[in-house]
């Protein structure tokens, strides 16, 4: 046996990890830690004092102290050091002349300081920095930025606070400022008496940036949010705004998150809306709770958004809730759910907001729904089966609908035994479904009841060949997947039933293999009907990664579907439209899909999607599409984010020295544009521009965004929006925040200056 080869069954030494190596040392351990002090020359007394000169040190801990002499006094723990002083505790660093510091307790000052702070690299100068603790520091006469120094006699940094005192809190992750001016490019842009901002991404109560704007229709807005850190789990923005055209809005959002439940309240009041003569109001509620009970799990849902008027959305859809929305829920949900049974509990009311040149017909109440449902999940020999009754009240105005109110029930009763192998799958599937309704008035043909009882049949088959393939110099395992799905269901006459909650499904790859071609229980197609599809995919067969994906799908109808809904022609055709889809993603960078709807009659499409999208690396990202509809829409929809100077140098520009080293960072000092252009050619015009610009230097990021919507089928509404973020300081906008618009429109869109995470203390080690 070698000498130092370990015997065998001998046991391998046990690592343990260091407190020392903590982000933070514990108090009991930091207390029963040495002091250690070197230097060129070195006399003393021990246990009393110890005076170091020439390459002066002194480490306790996180804590390190270098200077050109320093003189160690044991009893008090106090350092006291001149020349070129330098401390770094926990990689904060404070260099300066002169240092009296009790090194324990970190209590002491420092004259003539500079001082940079881990968390968010913001730094600067001062003529006096008081230490209180190890976590507080009162400096004076001080200049505060997170802009990366330059190694170079001109360099200033782009945006700076000087003030006569700044308090760091870094228990609470706070700096408050007193007596300060902010200047940006050298120039004095805002005096702030007295101001707090975050050291870290965490939250504190506090007055937010004001905003300010210039709209089309609203003219010029000034508001000002304050936020309120209520508890970990609780906050609340409160928000006052000064609209020109229009008059004062105050409003706000609670939020709140507890362990079984969570949700937000938001509310605005406009008094007295000069332009529309009337108050002008909105609210929300949002709530969600679930809690476990030996009985099973209960959940409560609450979606309730309600406005003043019709022309809220269009008006001020876009101020603090971002009501858009024309249909607005009050929505109530209540369900239970044990072992195999669940039940569930709702009322659901809309407020619809008309517009005199496109009305919609509003949707049903539903006052109230009850629906229990039952899948027993041991049937044994392979059986699946589940039974779902469901009655409902539905309720509208009927000089709008057209119909009469009813109490609709229905049972719909299912049984499946699926077939599985490796190489494909076969499973038939029974259904029984049956309907009563009760009418508050007659239909046409006068009762004022109707019942109805269908089965459908279902025969769903599928195969799967796989074989190894090579296409382009790449390793692939193909796959052929042929499928067959038959159905049948009798046909009944339906055509005096009214539709509550039904609407024709969409021709698309995931409905061509389903029973009913309508959703809802107000229609179920007589269906005799066959679908036939073939898909093929490409796999890296080292990952299983889909690279490509090709399919083909027609279904063949052996008799007419006469069940329809109110204006739709009886299906004759006996060979639907061919559905042809494609995906490929070849790359992890680029992304192509396409839908082609063809009518093999006419031998034209009848619907078509094609989209692509380039993503080389963060913050570079192109997308594209052209979506048609015969005689309906044909739009390209382009959208994008990418650095302009890679447009002119022909690739991904080098990093500035003073960029940040986190990968998938944004590169600072560089150039972005961004935007999303939806173009009509059926109308020949811009539907929706979005266009802007974005800025990101070191410490600050400049946007600029050109935002055109429509907002009804003749207006639309224009806003320039600005914004100036000071990094790890504050935001000032001019304009609503262009963020939110970015990221709705531009698929793929990353914000810039995302927060990064808090580097280790061992990361700026001394």
């Amino acid at each position: 046996m070698a000498q130092g080869e370990p015997q065998a069954g001998a046991l391998a030494p046990l690592l343990r990890s260091s407190p020392q190596l903590n982000e933070k040392i514990p108090e009991a351990t930091r207390s029963q830690l040495p002091v250690f002090v070197s230097g060129e020359r070195m006399w003393g007394q021990t246990d009393e004092r110890t005076v170091v000169e020439g390459d002066a040190q002194l480490r306790r801990g996180d804590t390190v102290i270098h200077a050109d002499r320093m003189e160690y006094t044991v009893p008090d723990d106090l350092a006291s050091a001149t020349g070129k002083v330098r401390i770094n505790r926990a990689g904060n660093v404070y260099e300066g002349s002169e240092l009296q510091l009790h090194v324990d307790a970190f209590e002491g000052f420092f004259n003539d300081a500079r001082y940079q702070l881990l968390a968010n690299g913001a730094h600067g100068v001062a003529t006096r920095v008081d230490f209180v603790d190890r976590d507080r520091a009162v400096v004076h006469d001080a200049t505060y930025t997170t802009c990366t120094r330059e190694d170079f006699a001109a360099w200033q940094p782009d945006w700076i606070i000087r003030a006569e005192r700044l308090e760091l809190d870094q228990v609470e992750d706070v700096g408050i400022a007193h007596g300060a001016v902010l200047e940006f490019k050298g120039v004095p842009i805002l005096p702030v008496p007295y101001i707090s901002f975050p050291l870290s991404d965490k939250r504190k109560s506090g007055l937010l940036p004001p905003t300010l704007g210039i709209d089309s229709v609203n003219g010029f807005e000034y508001s000002q949010p304050y936020y309120w850190n209520i508890a970990p789990n609780r906050d609340a923005t409160l928000e006052a705004a000064l609209i020109s055209k229009r008059g004062v809005r105050v409003g706000g959002e609670f939020r709140y998150l507890e362990p079984t439940y969570r949700g937000r309240l938001l509310g605005d009041m406009l008094p007295s809306d000069r332009l529309r003569d009337r108050n002008r109001w909105s609210y929300a509620l949002e709530h969600s709770a679930s809690v476990g009970t030996h009985v099973g799990g209960i959940g409560v849902n609450l979606n309730i958004r309600r406005v003043s008027d019709d022309n809220y959305w269009r008006d001020l859809g876009r101020g603090t809730q971002g009501d858009t929305q024309r249909l607005l829920p009050a929505d109530a949900l209540f369900t239970w759910g044990g072992s195999d049974q669940q039940l569930m509990l709702r009322t659901l009311r809309w407020q619809t907001l008309q517009d005199p040149l496109a009305p919609i017909v509003p949707p049903y109440d539903r006052l109230p729904q009850l629906q229990w449902r039952y899948s027993p999940s041991h049937l044994g020999m392979g059986l699946d089966a589940s039974v779902e009754l469901d009655t409902t009240h539905f309720h509208s105005e009927r000089r709008l609908t057209l119909q009469p109110n009813a109490q609709r029930s229905y049972a719909l009763a299912q049984l499946s035994r699926p077939f599985v192998w490796p190489a494909g799958f076969v499973t038939p599937r029974l259904q029984l479904h049956a309907t009563s309704y009760q009418f508050d008035t007659p239909i046409a043909n006068g009762a004022r009841s109707a019942n109805r009882a269908l089965p459908t049949f279902s025969l769903d088959s599928g195969l799967v060949f796989e074989r190894d393939a090579h296409f382009f110099n790449r390793n692939f395992v193909q796959t052929l997947e042929p499928r067959a799905f038959y159905t049948y269901t009798p046909y009944r006459d339906q055509h005096l039933l009214p539709v509550y909650d039904t609407a024709a499904n969409d021709f698309n790859f995931a409905t061509i293999y389903t029973e009913n071609a309508y959703g809802g229980q107000d229609r179920i197609a007589d269906n005799n009907l066959l679908t036939l599809g073939l898909t093929t995919r490409l796999l890296d067969p080292d990952t299983g990664a889909e690279a490509a994906r090709f399919g083909v799908a027609q279904r063949l109808r052996f008799s007419d579907q006469n069940v329809t809904l109110p204006g739709e022609p009886v299906v004759q055709d006996r060979l639907s439209d061919v559905m042809v889809g494609a995906a490929v993603n070849w790359t992890p960078q680029w992304g192509i899909n396409s839908t082609v709807q063809f009518n093999p009659k006419t031998r034209r499409s009848v619907r078509s999607t094609i989209g692509a999208r380039y993503q080389p690396a963060p913050f570079h990202v192109v997308s594209a599409a052209y979506r048609y509809q015969r005689n309906t829409s044909e739009q390209i929809d382009v959208g994008w984010q990418w650095p302009l100077s890679d447009l002119w140098s022909g690739g991904s520009s080098p990093l500035p020295e003073h960029a940040s080293a986190v990968p998938n960072a944004p590169r600072a000092g560089r150039w972005y544009g961004v935007g999303r252009l939806n173009y009509s050619l059926r109308d020949r015009k811009l539907v929706d521009t979005v266009v802007g610009l974005e800025y990101d230097s070191c410490c600050w990021i400049g946007r600029v965004v050109l935002e055109r919507l429509q907002n009804s089928l003749v207006t639309s509404n224009t806003r320039l929006l600005f914004q100036i973020e000071f990094v790890g300081f504050s935001r000032l906008s001019l304009g609503s925040n262009p963020l939110s618009s970015l990221r709705q429109n531009i698929p793929g869109y990353r914000t810039l200056g995302d927060p990064q995470p808090v580097p280790s203390r061992f990361s700026n080690y001394d």
